[in-house]
This record gives structure tokens, sequence and C-alpha cells, in this order.
């Protein structure tokens, strides 16, 4: 009796245990009070959610992967095929993030238990009270106000108080190294669920999936869908009607793994998402204005990103630099910074994968990460000069601004001035070893991917780039500038090597060619190229006049080097593939009225076929009534 009434004394005393029986206890209560008021009988841990009746004619099943959902045949909620690339990728990337959130676990674990058995080799072995020689003394009160603060260290009557293995794992517990909780997954724009719903029925592991939405159409489209997937999804996934950024801002820190995947710009829910995940957790993050961060709209981009984006042909790798700065910015407001996993520009939108930490200390290195860039308004060139640097003295370090500036006013190749842009997040944007086990378990799972192909193309290219090489050159337009043919990119690649630089492609663009060499190196090269393949003579003011005006301080070579071709290259693989289909891209927002402007989104056989069931549900009057108007010919 006396221990019982102890344990629920410090059960008592522990704040979060005490909220959880404050929470049973309100949930028992509410349910002993349904059932007296005659309602339905509530099965489970949450009341089951009310979905409103309606036509199983008016609906389509769509499978994706394990997850089937109903879609009104009318535009009333959102729903992209082309977005099968983005869920599986997110599918891959979660997967890789619980196995190596257990391995951190489990290393961190051990690390405990090797310090703690050090300090307990340290002591020194005291004879006293008639202790044994060799047997550490503990002091009872120390124990019981240990397990007193955290309401985990029972003692019982039957059992000795001794020092054994069990008694050392149990202190390593109550540190805060407990039994590792499946993850909770936050799901902000859920929309039908179908993202959710594959996270529930495809990824092991999961303990919980929250869907939200602040459309009511949406989330009993959601409800409606969960019901449709089982006993597993009902389960697992929660739909509620609420705005996401509230949600977010009021469940601080309580979701492993947060997905936003806004139609548009996910600018206004960063602030509220960066705060929704726990220490370690990952933010994944899709941003579909493309327009906007590639320079289409600057003064757009800077207001809602804090960034200048500049038109070039990295405009789409800025776009992902410039939405990871972004990031970085929110999570440095509250002493957190990002870390991230991968980076992915594709289709129409970009998507990022970041791993969140807590640290005063390590939040000081955002501006070695953060870079202004300088385009040339003349040719190819472009530099990059960071925000800060750091001095090391001894073990102390200094943070200091940047040296600049990083250009002349003129270009140094053709004369011409320079456009600003950024800042932009010029550290890697993708971890290797990530990529080498995402693409590995997609490789050994390749019956669950729907897009397969295409994800493992993407991951292929990604794993092959220079990590620490920002943004990238086009061959193609350094050519133009030149008004010279174009060497075949082994040529080029092989020139570059042979001069002692490092060179790669790009998942961006099939074009795309990353290296650590210099600008002044890239047109001594193509200054070689040209003497060999002659052009015609140009105006003396344009830029290609001025940069072969000058003679090549380097000799290239030619000659074919190994490394010209990747593994993936040397292999055929295919790292770039067509669309699957037509029409493959953007759709119309969910309650637009679709017309005949949307046919070069949707095509011409969706619209005709919608507006047949629209014709269709029309009253009889009214389509009597336009007959009668018809004239008689």
């Amino acid at each position: 009796m006396f221990s019982c009434l102890l344990t629920a004394n410090r059960i008592l005393r522990h704040p979060s245990l005490r909220r959880h029986l404050y929470c049973c206890v309100e949930a028992t209560v509410d349910k002993l009070t349904a059932c007296m008021a005659g309602s339905e009988e509530i099965t489970g841990d949450a009341p089951e959610a009310t979905t409103a009746p309606f036509d199983i004619n008016d609906y389509t099943v769509i499978k994706e992967g394990e997850a089937e959902i109903l879609m009104h045949v009318k535009n009333e909620v959102f729903y992209n095929k082309a977005q099968v690339n983005n869920r599986d990728l997110s599918i891959a990337v979660l997967r890789t993030f619980i196995s190596k959130r257990k391995e951190e676990h489990e290393t961190k674990l051990l690390s405990r238990r090797m310090k703690i058995g050090a300090k307990e080799a340290a002591k020194p072995i005291v004879e006293e009270g008639g202790a044994e020689v060799g047997e550490p003394i503990v002091e009872p009160e120390a124990v019981e106000l240990d397990g007193k603060a955290n309401g985990e260290y029972d003692v019982s009557q039957d059992e000795p108080c001794s020092i054994s293995e069990n008694h050392h794992a149990s202190n390593l517990e109550r540190k805060g190294l407990e039994e590792l909780k499946p993850p909770r997954v936050l799901e902000a724009l859920s929309a039908s669920g179908l993202r959710a719903l594959r996270y529930a029925r495809e990824v092991d592991g999961i303990a919980q999936v929250v869907a939200l939405d602040n459309d009511k159409a949406s989330v009993e489209s959601c409800r409606r869908n969960i019901k449709f997937n089982g006993s597993v999804a009902c389960s697992k996934v929660e739909s509620h009607l609420a705005d996401a950024r509230v949600y977010m801002l009021t469940h601080p820190k309580e979701f492993d793994v947060v997905d936003l995947d806004p139609y548009g710009s996910p600018s206004i829910f960063l602030d509220s998402a960066i705060q929704s995940v726990v220490d370690g957790g990952i933010l994944m993050c899709t941003a579909t204005d493309m327009a906007v961060l590639c320079g289409g709209n600057g003064e757009v981009c800077y207001s809602k990103y804090g960034a200048y984006p500049l038109k070039g042909k990295y405009c789409h790798e800025m776009a992902l630099r410039i939405l990871l700065a972004c990031i970085e910015s929110h999570a440095n407001r509250y002493k957190r910074y990002i870390v991230p996993v991968v980076s992915v520009k594709m289709d129409f939108y970009v998507r990022v994968f970041v791993r969140v930490y807590t640290s005063a200390s390590a939040m000081k290195n955002t501006p070695l990460k953060l870079s202004y860039v300088y385009q040339c308004t003349g040719c190819d060139s472009f530099h990059l000069q960071s925000i800060g640097r750091t001095v090391t003295k001894n073990t102390s370090v200094r943070y200091l601004p940047g040296f600049g500036p990083a250009v002349a006013q003129d270009c140094s190749d053709c004369g011409k001035k320079y456009n600003m842009g950024g800042p932009i997040w010029s550290a890697p944007i993708h971890d290797m070893e990530w990529v080498t086990s995402i693409l590995a378990d997609v490789k050994s799972m390749k019956d669950r991917y729907p897009a397969f192909d295409r994800i493992s193309a993407v991951l292929t290219t990604i794993s092959e780039e220079l990590p620490d090489v920002p943004l990238f050159l086009s061959l193609h337009n350094l050519c133009a500038t030149l008004k010279c043919t174009s060497p075949s990119a082994v040529i080029f690649r092989s020139a570059v090597i042979n001069a002692g630089y490092q060179i790669s492609g790009s998942h961006v663009n099939p074009l795309g060619l990353k290296t650590d060499a210099p600008m002044d190196v890239i047109w001594d090269i193509m200054r070689c190229w040209v003497k060999n393949h002659p052009v015609k003579p140009q105006p003396p003011d344009q830029a290609g006049s001025v940069i072969l005006a000058k003679e090549p301080v380097l000799q290239a070579n030619f000659a074919r080097a190994v490394a010209s071709l990747s593994k993936a290259q040397a292999k055929k693989v295919a790292r770039f593939l067509p669309n699957p289909e037509r029409h493959w891209g953007p759709k119309v927002r969910a309650g637009r009225q679709i017309t005949s402007k949307h046919v070069s989104l949707l095509g011409a056989e969706v619209v005709n076929g919608l507006h047949k069931f629209e014709e269709g549900d029309e009253p009889a009057s009214k389509r009597k009534k336009t007959e009668d108007s018809t004239p008689n010919l």
C-alpha cells in the first residue's frame, strides 16, 4: 500500500506524467458523458470523425502506392497526378530518416553508457560501514530524490536497494535516454489526404499522422478517404479543420516530421513550422512559385523570401538556395539552424528536406553559409561573396564580416557591369551519405514506388554532383557569348579535368556543369577552343570580342580524360526522363471554375468532359429554355 501511494505521489509531481494523467481522465469522462447521452458507441482513443453523405457515382477511385482516395469529378479538392514524384521521394526520405534516427539514438545511448561506466570505474574504492571492497557506496537519499524528480523510479519492499546493471540502465532512462518513441508526422496542408495516407500505410514505424486543412470540403474529403482506406489508416491518421500556422504555433516541438506542400509559396508557414519540429527532426518543404523564385518578379521574391533572384541558366538551383536561406533565417530567430539532407528541383517546383537542430553556438556559423551573387550582364561569369568569415586564435573563434568587394565594378572578362543577387545558401545542399542511403532504399523496394524511374534517375544524378560547388555553368551559354560552335560535354569536361579542377553535371539542368575552376580558367579553355575552331569577326563592343581579344594564359588540353564521364553516363543509365504524359505540370487551384483557358494545363479532353458533366447537372427547365431560344435555321 505504501509503495502504491509513493508511486502515485511521484506521478503527480512529474509535469509530463501529470498532464498525461489529466488527459486520460478527461477523455474517459467525455466518453462516459457521450454514452450516457445516447450517442453512438465510441471506439479507440479519439472520437470518430463524421462525414457527410455522398453519391459514389460522382467520385472516381484513384490509387497511388498502397493508398486509394475518392476524388470528385469537379475541382472541389486539389489533386495533381504529377506530384506522385514528390510523394514517392518524400516516402523514401522518411524511411531513411526513421532508420537514421534509430541509429543516432543507439549511438547516443551507447556513448552515455560508456561515459557513466568510465565515471564509475574512476571512483575510489572505499571500505566503510561494513561495505565490501570494490562495492560502490550509494546514498539512498540521493537515489530517492532522483526517482522523485523523474517519476519513473519505483520503490518496492520486495526488492533490495542494491546497485546493479539494471540500476545503471534505469539511471540512463532517467537521464532522458528512454526508449525511442515512434515518430509523429504533421502534414500541414493535406487537401485530399493522399500524402498522409501513403505515409501511414507505406512507411513502417510511424506512430501518428496529423493532417490539417482550413477548407471544410478538403477535411471532409480527407476523412472520407481515411475511412475508405481501412483500419490501418483510421488508427494512424487524424484529420483536423484548422489553420496550419496556428496549429503549429500551439504545438511547439511536438512533431518529428513536418511536411509543407502548399499551392504556391511556403513563406507564410515557415516561421510556425520551424517551431513545431522537434530537435533533430526533419522539415520537408515545397515551393511551386517558380516564376517568383527564378527572377520573374524579383521584388516579390525579396518580400517573401528575403533574397533577390537573378535570371540565368542556374536560376532553378538559385531558387533552391534562396528557399534554404529563408528557412535558415526563420530558424535562427529561435536559436535553431538547419542541415540540408536533399534538395531537389523536379518538374515545376523545388523541394527541400532539412534537419532542424537547436544550438546557440552553432547558429553563429550561419553567415558563413550565405553569400551574395554577382552575375555579369555581358557574359556567363558569376562570382560569390560570403557574408561572414571567422578568425581563429588558439582555441577562440571570432566571427567577422566578410571581405569585399569580391569583384571590381566592371567584369574583368568582358568589361560589362554586374547584377547583384542573394543572399543565397552557398553551403552544400545535399548530404551525400543520405543520398546514397535513400537511393539504395529506393532500389531495394522498386515495386513500392510508382515513380521509381523518375526518382531513381534524379537521386542518381544528385549522387554524382559536386557537393560544395554552388550554382553551375551552361556550356551553350558560353558558346553563345563567343558565337562559336559548341564542344561536346566530354571534351569540355576533359579540358577542365586536365587543368587540375573538378567538374560534374547538375540534376537541375542536363546541360549544366558544376566546377570549382575559376572563370578565367573557363574562358582560357574557350579561347583555346576558338583558336582551333575560328569564328566570324564580331563588333568590337560585343562581350565575345572583348574576351577573345585576350590571349589565353592557360593552354588547354582537350585529350580525353578518364573521369570525363560519370559512372551513370558510362553505364548509360537514364538520368533525365521525359514527362510520362501530356499536360504533366501544375494544375488549377481547388475551387476555381475550369474554363477553356485551362486547356494548356489540363488538356482538351478533361475540360470538355467536365463541361459535359456540368451540363448534365443543369435543371431540366434551364435546358429547355436554352433549347427554345435557339433560332430556327
